[in-house]
């Protein structure tokens, strides 16, 4: 039974799953030992053989070296082969999270028009067309980096945490700036995705990423909800380079 790992190193966090074949049967985050909790799923995992890496950070060299000395190993980049026509016009600083979502959303809903809402660290909006091309997005700040902004770029705002549920009205400074930014997001998300749909017909909305139960209930569009579709995009592109 062949299984693979698949990797997508962000801003916040590390993430490694397991696949087999478009199943995933093995999802772990880290903040350190990356190479250690590889070890730990290789040991429950045995027969995993090749793996792809995914990354927004810089790869320290021990991961590096031990990826390629223990796998069949693809590093994911501008120029690897991907199952979708990429029309970015700056491939080469085109976040590879960016472009897995998308090709996610091909594996998801193929000959339809798909927005991918990636709601992380940043905000990020994938436009892929029923032809199967990536036309592009738009990248904006998060809900964390909204709120660390209002306090670093003012003398007397406090650092708030954002929480699910907030008043539209705060009623002190805490939750007025916790309405702000989490009303705030919801606001653009919605018009965002209204101006999309102006130019896209039949428009197939996927939210995604750590941040999305914010929004899942509060949009005002049909949307499919998925769980680490830049994952399930980059096993789609390791199982396309291989064969």
């Amino acid at each position: 039974m062949k299984y693979k790992l698949v990797l997508d190193f962000g801003n916040t966090l590390k993430k490694i799953a397991v696949f087999q074949g478009d199943h995933q049967v093995d999802y772990r985050t880290s903040e350190g030992d990356v190479v250690g909790a590889i070890e730990e799923l290789k040991k429950q995992y045995p027969l995993i053989q090749a793996a792809i890496l995914s990354s927004v950070v810089k790869i320290d060299l021990h991961t590096m070296t031990y990826l390629k000395m223990n796998f069949r190993f693809i590093l994911f980049n501008h120029q690897l082969p991907i199952p979708i026509e990429n029309k970015y016009q700056s491939p080469d600083t085109l976040g590879r999270d960016r472009i897995a979502a998308a090709v996610g959303a091909y594996l998801l809903f193929p000959n339809r028009n798909v927005l991918v809402v990636d709601a992380g660290s940043s905000i990020t909006y994938e436009m892929l067309t029923k032809e199967g091309a990536y036309l592009g997005g738009a990248i904006s700040p998060g809900l964390n980096m909204r709120a660390k902004a209002l306090n670093t770029f003012t003398d007397l705002l406090p650092l708030v945490e954002c929480s699910k549920d907030v008043a539209l009205i705060g009623i002190d400074t805490d939750t007025s700036l916790k309405s702000g930014v989490v009303k705030g997001a919801i606001a653009e998300v919605n018009g965002m995705i209204a101006s999309f749909s102006e130019e896209f017909d039949n428009l197939q909305i996927i939210l995604t990423g750590g941040d999305a139960y914010y929004f899942e209930k509060r949009l005002n569009y049909d949307i499919f909800a998925s769980g680490n579709l830049v994952l399930k995009g980059l096993n789609y592109i390791l199982d396309y380079n291989e064969h």
